[in-house]
C-alpha cells in the first residue's frame, strides 16, 4: 500500500533524495528490493517503484535483481 499522496509514476522527492544519498555514501552498495525497503523503512511495493524510477533516470542499474549505482548517477541537490 502506498502512503497518502504517493504516486505510482513518481516517488516523493524526499524519498528519491534519501535513496540517492544512501547509494552515494556507499558507491559499491547493491541491494535487492526487500533489502532496500528495510534500509529505507518503506513498503516493498513503493520501494520497487522508487528503484525502478532511479533505473529509468539512469542513477541505478539492475542486474540479477540487485540494484546498484550506475556510472552516470547524479546526486540529489
Amino acid at each position: 500500500m502506498l502512503p497518502p499522496g504517493a504516486s505510482r509514476s513518481l516517488p516523493p522527492v524526499d524519498l528519491l533524495c534519501r535513496a540517492r544519498a544512501e547509494y552515494a555514501e556507499m558507491p559499491g552498495l547493491s541491494l535487492t528490493v526487500p533489502q532496500a525497503a528495510r534500509l529505507l523503512a518503506i513498503e516493498p511495493a513503493l520501494c520497487t517503484i522508487l528503484l525502478d524510477h532511479l533505473v529509468d533516470e539512469g542513477y541505478l542499474r539492475c542486474q540479477n535483481a540487485q540494484y546498484s549505482r550506475s556510472d552516470t548517477g547524479r546526486r540529489c541537490a
